[in-house]
């Protein structure tokens, strides 16, 4: 139930998404935007899901995170409820050396933004970064997902 990952801004897609081994389209929303606690509703080709993500530590690396699984429809219909604007992107899993970084093409007004994150067992693993990886932007809250859905409202 603890989330530890990094997360940075990608400066080319040249070598990364020919790369990806899994496409996945997103549509999430938000039904809390308290930074105590977030609520998000997630749906993506086939499935859907609510989390509840907890505040970051300072370094912004580690978080609780809880997610539970629901049906497609009550995701639909949750949506309907979410404050700010929904966020749409399609992740690409795309494996390097032995991490596997999610890489976020946004789409619509965050159309241009790629973001890639990957998970860790522990804040001290080390990281093996590829050459399309840019700026380290863990803990800046500007990239959270959630900011994002509010700075449309």
């Amino acid at each position: 139930m603890v989330e530890i990952e990094r997360k940075f801004l990608v400066v080319s897609l040249e070598g990364c998404l020919e790369k990806s081994t899994e496409k996945i389209k997103m549509v999430q929303g938000y039904l809390s935007f308290d930074p105590a606690r977030t609520v998000r509703v997630r749906i993506t080709d086939t499935q859907a899901f609510i989390t509840i993500k907890g505040k970051s530590n300072k370094k912004g690396d580690t978080r609780l995170e809880w997610e539970k699984q629901i049906a497609v429809k009550e995701a639909q219909h949750l949506l309907t409820l979410c404050v700010g604007s929904q966020i749409k992107k399609t992740r690409h899993l795309v494996p390097h050396q032995s991490h596997v970084f999610e890489v976020d093409v946004f789409e619509g007004d965050h159309t241009g933004l790629v973001i890639a994150e990957v998970e860790l067992s522990s804040s001290e693993e080390h990281v093996d970064l590829p050459h399309w990886i840019g700026k380290e932007v863990t803990g800046d809250s500007r990239y959270y997902n959630s900011s994002l859905a509010q700075k449309l409202d």
